[in-house]
């Protein structure tokens, strides 16, 4: 392994390793402050970045972060990478990819064409050495679609996913959350509920339940129940009507293993799910939460900082053609991520790194209670994504989740930006919002004093009294 060196005024810094290279260009994070691998002054930081701009790509083909012998990620990641589409970019050192990324005629069909051949490492080296209004720029570029029972990422559009947790899992709590969202044009990345337990009866209660709302009210949609990926696979054995698979995934084979899962328990889990043949307009089965700071939590960072390996965590994600990819930036806490700008940062990187390699990327904008950051942090965050063509946001009643304790975005957030950026939801869902006269031919909510809201839970959803009595 080379040793790497860089100057600023009369000092003269090394870094032992890409590892170390990569961690000490990275912005200040309180993770990696507290995992030892941050760099220790600024000026630091800046010569590492200095020496990683002069990295020729190719470098992370030649010596990867993680050994692939005791890795299944790694191996993953190098299974996954296409010298053919590599091939455009492979003269170029990270700054100049940098620089190649930021061009007028790099569009994103161009972007798109070499996907496969970018490694995870080399996505999250050229982040390192962006400026915001960088990240921005190239990931509105890219347009990743998927489709299940509607057209997710499409230009000019947003998905919210309605978010209905209830501390006890309560049926009519839930379905009235759903509801509410619904009513306010939310729903169509997905209905996804984090259950307060993982028994398998509850799962399939709350698959049930969100099954009937959208087949009796024909809702052009998708439900999930965020269960462990193992109590999700017994659901299907009973017959439970699961529409999307969902797992919590990390980007090292030993995160992953203190999550309980490996690569072929995703496959598996997915090839069931595609058997139902539940989807009508596509088959993306599966969706996939990550996070900054899960490797070091658990201890499974192998010196890497942790936003090279949640960069890692998107070869496992794109390896199962994902309908959604959601990194909840801000949930794991302030010893990962101290306060709203680093939130703000590690947002757009994850954004950025997963639309780069090919993902339908989302993102929870969230915080929580005891994080420096407040909501204007979480507008800031929402709006510079929805200039980055984010696919998806959550749509949490009154932004605040009373199950699993954190701040988000609410059902009213979606239409900032749908207002400013003039975005809309996917077509299909539009369309069903539109037919049943909750959205006007403009895009506007009908009914926005409580009165009108009232209106139309009686008159449009009558067939919700059972859910709800």
């Amino acid at each position: 392994m080379p040793v790497f060196k860089s100057r600023v005024g009369s000092n003269l810094y090394h870094f032992n390793s890409i590892q170390e290279l990569m961690a000490q260009a990275t912005q200040a994070r309180s993770g990696d402050e507290l995992a030892g691998v941050a760099a220790p002054s600024c000026e630091a930081r800046l010569a590492a970045r200095r020496a990683l701009a002069d990295l020729p790509l190719k470098s992370f083909l030649e010596y990867p972060l993680i050994d692939p012998e005791s890795d299944e990620v790694s191996r993953l990641i190098q299974h996954q990478h296409r010298p053919e589409n590599f091939e455009p970019i492979s003269h170029l050192t990270v700054g100049e990819f940098r620089d190649w990324l930021l061009d007028y005629s790099t569009s994103g069909s161009v972007l798109k064409s070499i996907a496969w051949g970018i490694t995870p490492e080399m996505a999250a080296a050229v982040s390192k050495l962006m400026r915001n209004q960088d990240l921005i720029l190239v990931a509105s570029k890219i347009r990743n679609i998927t489709q299940f029972r509607n057209t997710i990422g499409l230009p000019g559009r947003l998905s919210v996913r309605i978010q209905p947790n209830h501390p006890t899992d309560h049926p009519q709590a839930v379905a009235a959350s759903i509801l509410e969202g619904l009513i306010y044009g939310c729903g169509d990345a997905v209905i996804g509920i984090n259950p307060a337990t993982d028994s398998l009866e509850n799962t399939i209660q709350l698959l049930q339940l969100m099954d009937q709302l959208i087949e009796k009210l024909e809702i052009p949609t998708q439900s999930c129940v965020l269960a462990h990926i193992t109590t999700q696979i017994q659901a299907m054995k009973r017959g439970a009507p699961v529409d999307l698979v969902f797992q919590s995934i990390a980007g090292t084979e030993l995160a992953n293993k203190s999550f309980g899962i490996n690569l072929n328990m995703l496959e598996d889990a997915r090839g069931m799910a595609l058997e139902l043949k539940r989807g009508t307009v596509g088959d993306h089965v599966m969706y996939f939460e990550t996070g900054q700071g899960s490797c070091l939590s658990a201890n499974a960072n192998h010196g890497l900082d942790q936003q090279t390996c949640e960069a890692r965590a998107y070869a496992v994600a794109r390896q199962f053609e994902p309908l959604l990819v959601n990194t909840v930036v801000g949930f794991i806490g302030p010893e990962y991520l101290y306060d709203g700008r680093q939130i703000l940062r590690a947002g757009l990187e994850d954004h950025f790194c997963g639309k780069l390699l090919g993902l339908p990327m989302g993102c929870d904008i969230c915080y929580t209670n005891h994080a420096e950051a407040d909501q204007n942090d979480s507008d800031n965050l929402l709006g510079l994504l929805g200039m980055a063509g984010c696919n998806f946001i959550m749509g949490v009643p009154g932004a605040d989740d009373i199950m699993l304790g954190y701040q988000s975005t609410s059902f009213h957030d979606s239409h900032f930006l749908r207002q400013t950026l003039g975005l809309k939801p996917a077509p299909e869902f539009e369309a069903w919002l539109r037919n049943h006269a909750i959205i006007n031919s403009i895009g506007e909510l009908v009914g926005s004093d409580n009165s009108g809201l009232m209106a139309l839970e009686t008159n449009r959803f009558s067939g919700w009294k059972g859910l709800l009595s």
